[in-house]
């Protein structure tokens, strides 16, 4: 049977013959025999043509003798198979061969017509007709050429034969030799060569073919060291080692890998690896390939538990590499598995710690947060409520200021303790920082049972808390807000909350209040403050405005007290006591303080140039932020700017200055008292413990609250009467300790006269002048000044 390479070749060579000699034969002889049909043809027409002239006489003269013989002589032609020879009359018709002819026969017709040259000139005295044969392509060659034409298809049949028995030689035998070399190697394993030399392409084939097996041999011989150590490495590696194939079935594990888990290699090889898996981790491995490695892309890892030979479980981290030859199905994979065991249970301590308060042992707010989302979820899938209760604790920071941070712990923890005892089992309870609690309850119709909480939570601090000798009082202020009634997430339910507990704190403490919109109008509110006193500061509208401070006993007008206000451009003054308070919270006070401060030495210093004011001073209200080391060198500055003296500036603070009983802030008061200025205690008498005050700090001035000017003309006679008791008793301490006694919040001449009949020094309010800018004082005190001039004249 021929190769199939000897078979293309004949094909190739035949198909060659066909396409191109063949034609070029059939060519040739079509041409040659056309050429030698015209040959004899013209032949027959040049003897017709000397029949017809020949034929001109007798036909003239009738001589059918004559004619016969000359139509003997046209068919002595061997082509010619019939003539017939007519007169132009019709009485003469000569037909040779005579009787019927047979017109089967394939032929051509030819005819001339006979002319004679007569007396009268040339007649057409009758026709000649021949029939030619028409002879087939080979019999029109004559044995010579057909000779010929055999001899050049032998020699195309040689060339042919030669060819397939050289292509046999050069080419088939060679290879042959070579496919059994390559056969010999498949069968046998070792490295068989070809037997061929030879110089042309074959010969420089084998050789290439036999130095190719030499150096396989040589690669062969070393890639089995190469493996043999690579599998010393494998076992020998202190490392977990095992590989799979794409079906996730162990082809192999190193000996520590063995060691590791107590099992023997008889039982893993072949088996799936999810068979030491935790069933519940299954589906966890199958993912595995979807953790790829942010450093390398083929590199994917997993943590799962893993089931040792002895039924232990190990946790463990498995780093795979699949092989580079893999396909995208999945290929030969490497792993390395490390038993993380003690490191996933330091993880789970330091993530316990994480997210617990270290002093309560309740959760902190990154562990609060977690617990809220699952919270959430819960409440989703259960189709239930769910409450947060939000608890800050009044007066906390007192504490901590008066009586240290220890007892504040104690404090912290005591309440814990307590409000623990108001809650579920199920109830989750976390410290968020500082003095601030949160709650979360779960309940169909949580609202009632979360107000309920939240009373039972206010009435269990009702007693003190005895820390360290003392019993110490603490209230809280509760904000509850329900999800998904109030909130559509965990940090809207969270905020909506911490928002309800400060309407609550801002509303008088020590209760609860539940979440409802109107909160929300608060807080845009408080957000739309807060934008305006940051314009305020950039754009320049706080100004500084001014109420005189008159001598009760002749109406003189002794100082002024500057009064912060906030002139918007659009909307006007804004509420000073809502720009304090949030100002106070959000710790711009300190830079409003030091505008309207600036503004207020400024006015005084115009107001200075007026006739009369010259030893008026000014009072200045500060916030306890604004107590600062930096403040009496600010102030001296300020002072030295205007040519003001420091005697002639009262700085009024509040009790909320002096209970932060803060060594700073006595050393701040003792430098501007020891600068010159005055100290004025503002608000007197509604605090705890004012009189204290009075021999503790350097006060100069003390000023009577409003509220005890007010009550002294409305209300019962009692009352009337034990609020001149108390403005009485204040003025005669005040006097005691050398302190000016001020009255605030004068509105009427009746106030204006008890006040003067009770030995009260100065006084300011609406009787005498609201507070006002800089330019219409001016004018107002330039017009008193005209009206005296001219009641003097």
């Amino acid at each position: 049977m021929m190769h199939s390479v000897e078979n293309r070749f004949i094909a190739i060579v035949c198909g060659a013959m066909l396409t191109f000699i063949a034609p070029l034969i059939v060519l040739l002889l079509t041409l040659s025999s056309e050429r030698v049909a015209r040959e004899r043809l013209q032949n027959v027409q040049i003897l017709m043509e000397a029949g017809a002239q020949a034929l001109g006489k007798p036909l003239w003269d009738f001589d059918t003798d004559g004619i016969e013989q000359i139509a003997k002589s046209l068919i002595a032609n061997a082509d010619v198979l019939w003539v017939h020879v007519e007169d132009s009359s019709g009485s003469i018709s000569v037909r040779i061969p005579p009787g019927p002819v047979d017109t089967s026969v394939p032929h051509t017709t030819i005819s001339k017509e006979i002319l004679y040259n007569s007396q009268d000139g040339e007649k057409s005295v009758g026709t000649v007709e021949i029939w030619v044969s028409a002879p087939g392509t080979l019999s029109r060659f004559s044995k010579d050429e057909l000779i010929v034409f055999v001899i050049l298809v032998v020699a195309v049949g040689i060339v042919f034969a030669s060819a397939i028995i050289g292509n046999r030689i050069t080419v088939i035998r060679p290879l042959m030799r070579l496919t059994a070399a390559i056969e010999a190697t498949r069968r046998l394993g070792s490295r068989h060569h070809v037997d061929w030399t030879s110089d042309d392409e074959m010969g420089t084939l084998a050789h290439n073919f036999n130095e190719m097996q030499s150096r396989l041999e040589r690669e062969e011989t070393e890639l089995k060291l190469a493996h043999g150590r690579a599998t010393d490495i494998y076992n020998l590696t202190p490392s977990m080692l095992f590989s799979l194939d794409p079906a996730n079935c162990i082809t192999a594990v190193s000996d520590y890998w063995l060691i590791a888990t107590g099992y023997s290699r008889d039982q893993v090889i072949g088996r799936t690896f999810t068979d030491f898996v935790d069933e519940h981790w299954h589906e966890t491995y199958r993912a595995r390939r979807s953790n790829g490695n942010a450093t390398h892309a083929n590199i994917c890892e997993v943590t799962v538990p893993f089931i040792k030979a002895n039924g232990e479980t190990m946790t463990v981290l498995i780093l795979e590499m699949k092989s580079a030859t893999g396909d995208e199905h999945g290929g030969l994979s490497l792993s390395v598995m490390t038993d993380v065991t003690e490191l996933k249970q330091a993880e789970s301590r330091n993530h316990a710690q994480a997210i617990t308060d270290h002093l309560t042992g309740l959760l902190n707010r990154q562990g609060f947060e977690a617990a809220l989302d699952d919270a959430i979820r819960n409440a989703d899938e259960t189709a239930t409520q769910l409450a947060c209760i939000f608890i800050d604790l009044d007066r906390f920071k007192w504490i901590n200021d008066n009586f240290g941070h220890a007892a504040g712990d104690e404090v912290l923890r005591q309440v814990v303790t307590r409000v623990r005892t108001t809650l579920r089992p199920d109830d989750t309870m976390s410290r968020l920082g500082g003095d601030e609690f949160a709650i979360l309850v779960n309940a169909e119709q949580v609202e009632a049972l979360a107000s309920e909480i939240g009373d039972r939570i206010c009435a269990s601090l009702h007693e003190p808390i005895p820390v360290e000798g003392a019993e110490l009082s603490v209230s809280a202020s509760i904000g509850i807000a329900l999800y998904p009634i109030h909130a559509a997430n965990a940090a809207e339910l969270l905020l909506k909350s911490d928002m309800a507990m400060y309407a609550r704190k801002r509303d008088g403490k020590n209760g609860m209040l539940v979440f409802d919109t109107s909160m929300l109008d608060s807080a845009r509110e408080r957000h739309e403050m807060e934008q305006n006193i940051e314009a305020g500061l950039k754009e320049g509208w706080f100004e500084a405005y001014l109420q005189p401070i008159v001598s009760l006993c002749d109406g003189r007008i002794a100082g002024f007290e500057a009064l912060m206000r906030l002139n918007h451009p659009e909307k006007g003054i804004l509420p000073p006591g809502k720009i304090i308070s949030i100002a106070e919270e959000t710790g711009s006070i300190a830079r409003i303080g030091e505008r309207v401060l600036e503004k207020a030495v400024g006015h005084l210093a115009r107001l200075t140039q007026l006739e009369g004011t010259e030893t008026t001073y000014l009072a200045v209200n500060f916030s306890p932020l604004q107590f600062e080391e930096t403040l009496p060198h600010k102030l001296a500055a300020l002072l030295l700017k205007h040519h003001i003296s420091p005697a002639r500036i009262v700085i009024e603070i509040t009790e909320a200055v002096l209970m932060l009983d803060n060594p700073d802030v006595h050393a701040v008061l003792k430098q501007l008292s020891e600068f010159g200025c005055r100290i004025a205690l503002d608000d007197f008498g509604t605090g705890y413990s004012s009189l204290s005050y009075l021999n503790r700090f350097p006060v100069d001035i003390v000023k009577v609250d409003q509220s005890f000017t007010r009550s002294l003309t409305t209300g019962t006679a009692d009352v009337r009467r034990k609020s001149r008791m108390l403005i009485k008793g204040i003025r005669t301490i005040s006097h005691q300790m050398g302190c000016t006694v001020v009255a605030e919040g004068i509105e009427t001449k009746e106030q204006w006269a008890l006040l003067r009949k009770l030995g009260l020094d100065y006084g300011q309010g609406y009787l005498f002048s609201r507070p006002m800018p800089i330019e219409n004082m001016l004018l107002m005190l330039e017009m008193e000044s005209e009206a005296k001039a001219t009641h003097r004249a």
